[in-house]
């Protein structure tokens, strides 16, 4: 399921895809670009919600020790 922050990145990954495949198909260059800066902050937040996903685990992990 993920996090929110992963969530999204996905989201906002797939919508980079089509953006770029529709700038590609119709030729406008600036289209496609954007689309794969669009991936780009995509991967960027997914990782951003791995981390935090990573952190409250590692958290719950040393609470249950305690």
């Amino acid at each position: 399921m993920g996090n929110e922050q992963q969530n999204e990145g996905k989201l906002e990954q797939a919508r980079g895809t089509i953006k770029e495949n529709v700038g590609d198909a119709i030729g406008n260059e600036q289209m496609e670009y954007e689309g794969k800066v669009d991936q780009g902050k995509g991967q960027i937040r997914e990782g951003v919600g791995d981390v935090r996903e990573g952190v409250e685990e590692t958290k719950e992990d040393w609470q249950r020790e305690r």
